[in-house]
């Protein structure tokens, strides 16, 4: 059924990774440039997949095990990025005085909350299939 919440959710979590990161800057370069998502191949095409998985999981809502398995594909591949970011954000200077890291960096964390709760969602309309199953 399309019309459930997880829906909602991963309909948030492709509008986080396909739209944010071209919009919001994930840091800064010393020269004072901000730094895109576009900019970087790797991290475009990161998050280009993760809005595709989960635009693809929203299609898949007629099997709920294989939505379940796209969305921790995509969990995982949103805590890749967060790997990388807090690996770059480490790298990066800036300390006390001034900030350097962008809010976009913060996006792949959204991800992964949204797409537990998308889980979570899809995890209780599967056990509810299985307790009406039960009953038959």
């Amino acid at each position: 059924m399309i019309q459930r919440i997880q829906t909602l959710y991963l309909l948030l979590v492709a509008l986080l990774t396909g739209v944010l990161p071209y919009w919001l800057h994930l840091w800064t370069e010393d020269s004072g440039t901000p730094v895109y998502a576009s900019d970087e191949m790797a991290v475009s095409l990161a998050f280009y997949a993760a809005a595709l998985l989960a635009v693809v999981s929203i299609l898949r809502f007629k099997n709920r095990k294989s939505q379940f398995v796209l969305n921790r594909f995509n969990i995982l591949l949103q805590l890749f990025l967060l790997g990388f970011f807090v690996y770059r954000a480490l790298n990066l200077s800036g300390g006390t005085a001034v900030s350097e890291k962008g809010i976009g960096m913060l996006i792949p964390v959204f991800s992964i909350v949204l797409l537990v709760l998308a889980n979570r969602a899809i995890k209780k309309d599967e056990d509810l299939v299985k307790s009406v199953d039960r009953l038959r």
